[in-house]
């Protein structure tokens, strides 16, 4: 199955209005106050405008910044970096390649052992799905991450 990504009205109109102020107007969830900080299931995050797969648990880590953090992208392609300015600060914002969504920032702190960088991102701007529901959820061939995966490996 092919998949195709991009940004409809139709997935505009599913999104709460966090969901929107954070990925249309690049607004910034709460530190701490937000969905997958914490959250340490196995699967992928997508984008929740396009369904783009982004990241995985494989590649989350816990920063201590407050917002889900990952160390590479999935599919690079889908991760675009532009500069921002804003806020009196120089930082690279990441932005979905396919729904155009602001999904966070990517600093040069990360894990060394990993490359070095922590994609910053909103759960806001996310959507996970569970490894075991990748096939049905039509992200099925991705499911031999998580097959090859030792226990314990998923953030």
């Amino acid at each position: 199955m092919t998949r195709t990504y991009g940004k409809t009205p139709e997935a505009l109109a599913r999104l709460t209005p966090e969901q929107y102020r954070v990925t249309q107007e690049a607004g910034t969830e709460r530190p701490f106050d937000n969905a997958f900080n914490g959250h340490k299931q196995a699967g992928l995050y997508v984008d929740i405008v396009s369904g783009e797969p982004l990241f995985t648990s494989l590649d989350k880590f816990d920063s201590g910044c407050g917002w889900p953090s990952f160390s590479k992208p999935l599919e690079p392609a889908h991760v675009i970096e532009k500069r921002d300015i804003s806020h009196g600060m120089i930082r690279t914002e990441v932005r979905s390649q396919h729904g155009d969504s602001h999904l966070g920032h990517v600093f040069n702190d990360g894990p060394r052992d990993a490359g070095g960088l922590r994609y910053c991102i909103n759960s806001a701007a996310l959507r996970f799905v569970p490894a075991d529901a990748l096939e049905r959820e039509g992200y099925g061939e991705y499911r031999h991450l998580f097959d090859a995966a030792p226990a314990g490996d998923n953030a």
